[in-house]
């Protein structure tokens, strides 16, 4: 299996043509630029959203073209910390264009257990983490009934989940 990551994992956010959705499926990521941000989020102090900045440009760039992004994330109840930062990021990504949803674990059956990608409902890259939550990469799969089957994923996970602000506010 190859991996891709880097710019060349970059690149899929430039060149998709209409739709970008996630399907984010675990309680914590690790990841060394957002490390900071999550310290202050949990200590109560003010978060330093100057890492993200880079992302929330992007997502406005490609709503002002007329692209959308997506997300559903799956979250255990009670949340973690790190599910409860992403709920103070994902004000800051909805304003920004992006829709992301939320969606209980005990609510997800039938879904996969782990985190993809869709762009334009046609070009599949399933994310692989190592056992203490670094990315290792995305995976391009292009068998097009296993495309079609995470599309089905993407709709019912959709179907099933609660806007960010309805569940920022539960």
């Amino acid at each position: 299996m190859s991996l891709i990551i880097g710019p060349e994992f970059s690149q899929l956010f430039r060149d998709f043509e209409h739709t970008a959705f996630r399907l984010e499926t675990r309680d914590h990521y690790k990841s060394a630029n957002e490390s900071e941000a999550l310290r202050q989020f949990v200590a109560g102090e003010p978060v330093d959203l100057g890492w993200f900045q880079n992302w929330l440009t992007m997502i406005r760039q490609a709503t002002l073209e007329g692209r959308r992004f997506m997300r559903v994330r799956v979250v255990t109840m009670p949340l973690t910390d790190y599910s409860r930062f992403g709920v103070f990021c994902s004000e800051h990504t909805n304003a920004a264009g992006e829709d992301i949803r939320y969606l209980a674990r005990s609510d997800a059956a039938g879904l996969p257990d782990y985190d993809y990608w869709l762009f334009d409902s046609s070009k599949l890259v399933r994310m692989h983490f190592d056992d203490d939550e670094n990315f290792l990469g995305g995976e391009i799969i292009e068998d097009p009934t296993v495309i079609v089957e995470h599309n089905y994923w993407r709709d019912a996970a959709w179907h099933r989940a609660t806007r960010r602000d309805d569940f920022a506010t539960e």
